[in-house]
């Protein structure tokens, strides 16, 4: 399944469900808050959006219906990201209050900013979140966590360090059928699982071209590339198709396994370990003329966790006969003497219908029943709670896709210690979990 605007939409609309009042620390000035105000000052959330393109435009809509939500400053390198996110924002305040910035450093700096949204490309999550964490703002930051495995140690000991609020754009942790996988199976009525099947989408862009033009004066590409190795510019590697470039992003692979890889996570209470083992099977590019993707068209790795449970991520079109039965992207979990269990974003399906029916005892884990996911970051923000996709989750769930691709281009298998996060067999590996930043770039504080 190709990654098109189609679903976007689709993941902008789960995200979507009911909203809660919450409330904030921080006052803003009144004049800020415009012909909506219902209210008062003291009691608002400020925010500020860094990234205003693609799902940004999804996950803003979200946050500004919150009545206790102020959106006061918008980030960008592209100007006319930056003028469309703006004129959406002051137009729902009714007023022209809202501030923009083409460097994220000068929006965090901002002492009366109480949360961002930070919905960058891949390869910048890292070095935003960790600045937004030491200048003690709460983060939603989307997913996959970070570009590279280092990157996400960094974010995390950030975030515990500076006691900040972080929520992963993992959203389908807030939907129903997610939940309810994760409760039958963190409870034991699938009994002991087996094997996991996650099935991510297949790669489909493959482009020539002949030229590499100059970037439009509205647009910062040498701020944009930032700490990746220096990229050419082209419109068909910007917008949203910087993630097939493998310097911004890392494919179908890393842009979903924070969906269904996460909900395997999710219901195998993994938010704080990993694998034991890594195997690396396939990592192919396409067939077709192709000098501007450098994405794998199909890829498939294996991994064994501590209790001895399997899993393999691939892409759709090499997953079983037995999946496909089910679906075509999802997560399907084995247990013993033919249960199994396969939940995607249509529903839920089982070898047995009435374990989807039933009724559990006071005594057992269940997940809160709020399907909003930017909800349950703002009311976190109050409460001081952990969010359903805390850092660590979204850190390990993207861990497993970056040890995959390690594993894959070299095609070898290691040993992996989940808890001191490094390879037991061959230490020189580690030198691959972590990327040389270009120019001044650092998480160093």
């Amino acid at each position: 399944m190709k990654t098109t605007k189609a679903n976007q939409v689709s993941r902008r609309t789960f995200l979507y469900g009911m909203s809660a009042a919450v409330a904030a620390p921080y006052i803003i000035p009144a004049s800020a808050l415009g012909a909506n105000e219902t209210t008062a000052p003291s009691n608002r959330i400020t925010m500020g959006v860094i990234g205003t393109g693609g799902q940004a435009d999804g996950l803003t809509e979200n946050a500004i219906k919150h009545k206790n939500v102020q959106i006061v400053a918008l980030c960008d390198v592209d100007k006319g990201h930056l003028a469309e996110a703006k004129k959406k924002v002051d137009d729902f305040y009714c007023n022209t209050d809202c501030a923009t910035y083409a460097d994220f450093r000068e929006l965090l700096a901002r002492k009366d900013i109480d949360a961002v949204i930070v919905a960058t490309p891949d390869h910048w999550h890292a070095l935003v979140c960790v600045e937004a964490a030491r200048k003690g703002k709460d983060i939603y930051c989307e997913k996959p966590l970070t570009w590279s495995l280092g990157e996400g140690c960094a974010v995390v000991k950030a975030v515990k360090e500076n006691k900040r609020v972080f929520q992963v754009g993992s959203m389908q942790r807030s939907g129903h059928q997610f939940k309810l996988a994760s409760e039958l199976i963190r409870n034991g009525y699938m009994g002991h699982i087996k094997h996991i099947l996650v099935s991510l989408p297949d790669f489909g862009n493959a482009i020539w071209v002949d030229e590499f033009p100059k970037p439009p004066e509205e647009i910062d590409w040498e701020m944009y590339v930032g700490p990746a190795e220096w990229t050419p510019f082209h419109p068909k590697r910007y917008h949203w198709d910087w993630r097939w470039w493998m310097a911004f992003g890392g494919g179908q692979m890393m842009d979903w396994i924070g969906h269904h890889a996460d909900i395997a996570h999710f219901a195998m209470d993994w938010d704080n370990t990993g694998p034991v083992e890594v195997e690396g099977v396939r990592w192919e590019m396409g067939k077709k003329r192709n000098n501007l993707y450098d994405a794998p068209a199909r890829y498939m790795f294996n991994l064994k966790y501590g209790n001895g449970t399997t899993m393999t991520v691939a892409n759709a079109s090499d997953m079983p006969n037995e999946f496909k039965a089910c679906g075509e992207l999802g997560t399907m979990f084995f247990g013993k003497k033919g249960r199994w269990m396969y939940v995607d974003r249509s529903g839920i399906k089982a070898h047995d219908e009435k374990l989807l029916k039933t009724d559990f005892r006071k005594s057992d884990f269940r997940h809160s029943k709020l399907r909003n996911h930017m909800t349950d970051f703002l009311n976190c923000i109050v409460s001081r709670e952990e969010c359903i996709a805390p850092v660590n989750a979204g850190h390990r769930s993207a861990s497993i896709g970056h040890l995959g691709k390690i594993a894959c281009t070299l095609g070898a298998g290691f040993k992996w210690d989940p808890k001191k996060e490094c390879f037991e067999d061959n230490p020189a590996l580690n030198g691959m979990l972590m990327r040389k930043y270009r120019g001044d770039w650092t998480l160093e504080g």
